[in-house]
This record gives structure tokens, C-alpha cells and sequence, in this order.
């Protein structure tokens, strides 16, 4: 596997500082967030300077009962290739549910959902990556993720499904100890326990990155400095193996380049720390085996396309609470999810929270609660808007005019496959020109 050495997450907000930061090895960036035939000058300046980039993938959902889209693994290839990169990673998540396989609607989480650690999924899971690896021009690795929820009667531990998924299909892992961290908090499951049973050779790079505690719950928001215990789990896993790359993550609350810098070092001696330990440490790793091809059935997709359907409609559309889970933890986690969308809504528009000021939120959380995301954030960002404007509640006639303004702006005709939705567009503007 490619050294990668110490790494940042590329960012538009903090791209001049990345730039400049002394000792960047490479960049990660979200290969949702680029375009291929048009990437960003400070990204391309990097790569002529021999700074790797690695496309990071974060809606394929990998996890899901669905085979993965081809246009999305397309999409994913062509960044890879755009950028030069010797892999890319994608998460060990599902992000969307419902559909053919359930006969129900589609529904979207907008964010990273743990798959259930049993048997049917992994099978899912594995079938799912073979079909990314042969689908992608560089080996893939995928990511364990964060957790708010359990799901109830798993049959495995988080390191035995991961040293499963690698022995199966041979993909790499990206290890993220921020996440183990956050499944220490809210699932009571010991790091050191996932260490000792993963198969540290696969290890592709490692994330670190920050978050929150907020009444018992660890939020994994990536927008906090790096606390010392998600160090510790870097220096216990750096004692175990020498991870090929290591990468800090923040996606929002950008500190200034200093401070970033000095979460950097912080890393790096993490590193050493752990290095030194390794001496006086066996080594517990195995290289992954030869790849099985045990094949997911189409009966063990629905099972789990049920489940995961069942889950994120009671955290989205507030159907009831599948047998065995946390109640009081779901809602935390929907809480948390309609939190996110009204985040990234305001910033794929920000001219909402611009033009409604502080109803923004409160208006939106409140749409949120009854309205599933079934098609994106722009599209989310339209219904919402749609809905303001014909619940007619804005009782200030200059904030419906401006609203009423983007919302028709923005509207325009949509791709002949749409046509359903064409009708429904073309007869709320013309509801909406009355007023």
C-alpha cells in the first residue's frame, strides 16, 4: 500500500491555508463536492506541487439493501481518474431506503447510517463492495462509521465485521478513531477491543477528527478540536501498526491555520508515541486472506432493505420505532438528522436563511418533521420553500415577495423523465403567480 503520510481534509474554505501549511503530504476531498472537468485551481496547484488527492465518497451507501448506482460509481471513477488518485474511499454505511425492494417510497437520510452488524448485511455489504471494486480504476477502501444508535440482536462485534468484510473481498479499511471514540460514548464498545480484532494490514489511512458530548451522547461533528482520548486510540493503534497515512478532518468552525497546525503536530506525535510503543509490542496482525465470493440472495436483500427502510422512516417521516431499538436515543438521532439538513440546506441556499432570518431554522425544522427528504438537498431546499410560500403563513408581504421570487427563479423545467414532477411544479407556480 502507498505511504501517504500526514494529511488535511481539503476544503474550499480552507484551501489558501492548506496551501501554505508546511509538512501536507496529501489531501482528502469530498468527491461529492468536485467537478472533474472543472476542479478548483488551489486543488490542481496542489497536485502540480506532487500532493496526492483522494476522492472521498459519501453517498454511494455501500451499506444498503441496493445494489450501488452505476451513475454514482461512474461519477466516482471519473473523479479518481481526474485526479490522479491511487484510491478512493467510501463508508460502511446505508444513506437512503425504501423503494422496488420494499414498494415504498424513497427515502433519503441525508447523513451516514450504521448498518447492523449481522450476517445478511455483511452479505449485502460484501457482494456491494465487489461490485464498486470491479466498477472503480484504483482499489477502494471503505470507512467504519459513527454511531448514535444500536441496532438491536447484531451477531457480530465491530472489529470481527470488518475483519470479515476485508477477508472476504480483500477491500482496504479506513480507519476512523474518531469514531471509534464515539461508539465508546453512545454504544459502550472499548476501542482497544475493535483494535485487537481488525485486520491492521488492510489499513488503507486513518482519520482523526473532532466532536461533542452534549447530555451523554458523543455527536461526531467535525467541526471541534481533537480531544485528547480520540489521540489516545491514534497512539494505541499506531503501536499496534504503521498506518500508511493519517488525515484531520474539519468541515466547518474552520480555527485559524495555526491552530489547525497544531492539531497536526498533535497527530504526529500521536504517531511517535504509539511508534515507540511498538517495539516493545508482538505483532497481532494478519494480511487478509484470499477473497470469498459467498453472493447475496435476493431475499436476504429484502430483509435487510425491510429493516433499514423501517429504521430510517421512524428517524425521518415519525413512523413508529422498530422493535428493539432506543427510543429515547432515535430521537435524539432525528433530532440530530433534521438538524443537519436544515445546516446543509442553508448552505446549498444560503439566500433562505438570508431572506426568512431567524424563522429560518424553527421554520424549517418544523417542515422537516413531516417531510422526508426523498431527492437531494437542492430539491429539499425547493419543497421547503414551496411549502412556506403555500402554507401562507409570512404575514411580512416583502419577505413572501422575495421568497416567492427565488422559489419561481429556481423552479424551471426539469428533464422529461421528471414530467410527473413537471405537472406538479408548473401547477404550484401558477397557484404561487396568483398571490
Amino acid at each position: 500500500m502507498e505511504r501517504l503520510g500526514t494529511g488535511i481534509g481539503w476544503r474550499p474554505e480552507i484551501a489558501d491555508a492548506v496551501e501554505r501549511m508546511p509538512g501536507i503530504d496529501w489531501v482528502e476531498v469530498v468527491a461529492e463536492n468536485v467537478c472533474p472537468g472543472h476542479l478548483p485551481q488551489a486543488l490542481l496547484r496542489l497536485r502540480e506541487r506532487g500532493v496526492t488527492v483522494v476522492p472521498h465518497g459519501v453517498s454511494l451507501g455501500l451499506g444498503g439493501a441496493d445494489r450501488p448506482d452505476e451513475a454514482r460509481l461512474t461519477a466516482l471513477a471519473q473523479r479518481a481518474e481526474a485526479l490522479g488518485s491511487p484510491l478512493v474511499t467510501e463508508h460502511i454505511a446505508f444513506v437512503r431506503a425504501g423503494g422496488p425492494l420494499t414498494a415504498s417510497p424513497r427515502l433519503e437520510a441525508g447523513h451516514l447510517l450504521p448498518v447492523p452488524r449481522t450476517r445478511d448485511a455483511l452479505d449485502v455489504l460484501c457482494e456491494n463492495v465487489r461490485i464498486a471494486q470491479d466498477a472503480l480504476p484504483v482499489p477502494l477502501a471503505v470507512e467504519n462509521v459513527a454511531a448514535l444508535i444500536s441496532w438491536p440482536g447484531e451477531e457480530m462485534t465491530e472489529g470481527q465485521f470488518l475483519y470479515e468484510l476485508a477477508d472476504r473481498t480483500g477491500v482496504r479499511l479506513l480507519i476512523d478513531v474518531a469514531n471509534l471514540h464515539t461508539n465508546h460514548v453512545n454504544r459502550g464498545e472499548d476501542p482497544a477491543a475493535a483494535l485487537a480484532e481488525l485486520p491492521l494490514e488492510a489499513i488503507a489511512y486513518v482519520h482523526v477528527a473532532g466532536g461533542f458530548e452534549r447530555d451523554g451522547v458523543w455527536h461526531d461533528s467535525h467541526a471541534h478540536p481533537v480531544p485528547r482520548p480520540v489521540l489516545e486510540i491514534l497512539t494505541d493503534l499506531a503501536s499496534r501498526v504503521s498506518p500508511p497515512g493519517v488525515l484531520l478532518e474539519r468541515d466547518e468552525n474552520f480555527p485559524e491555520p495555526a491552530e489547525l497546525e497544531g492539531e497536526l503536530g498533535a497527530i504526529r506525535e500521536a504517531l511517535e508515541k504509539g511508534g515507540a510503543k511498538a517495539a516493545t509490542r508482538a505483532a497481532q496482525a494478519d494480511t487478509p486472506g484470499p477473497p470469498t465470493t459467498t453472493a447475496a440472495d435476493d431475499a436476504t436483500r429484502q430483509r435487510l432493505a425491510l429493516a433499514q427502510t423501517a429504521l430510517l422512516s421512524a428517524l425521518v417521516a415519525g413512523t413508529p420505532v422498530p422493535e428493539g431499538f432506543d427510543r429515547v436515543r432515535l430521537g435524539v438521532q432525528a433530532r440530530a438528522l433534521a438538524g443537519k439538513r436544515a445546516d446543509v440546506v442553508a448552505k446549498v441556499a444560503p439566500e433562505l436563511p438570508e431572506i426568512l432570518g431567524a424563522d429560518y431554522r424553527p421554520a424549517f425544522l418544523a417542515y422537516a418533521h413531516g417531510h422526508p427528504m426523498t431527492d437531494g438537498y437542492r430539491r429539499d431546499a425547493l419543497n421547503f420553500t414551496e411549502h412556506v410560500l403555500l402554507a401562507g403563513r409570512l404575514e411580512d408581504a416583502g419577505v413572501r415577495r422575495e421568497l416567492r421570487h427565488w422559489w419561481l427563479e429556481r423552479s424551471g423545467p426539469m428533464p422529461r423523465s421528471q414530467r410527473p414532477a413537471v405537472r406538479l411544479a408548473r401547477a404550484t407556480r401558477r397557484v404561487l403567480l396568483r398571490r
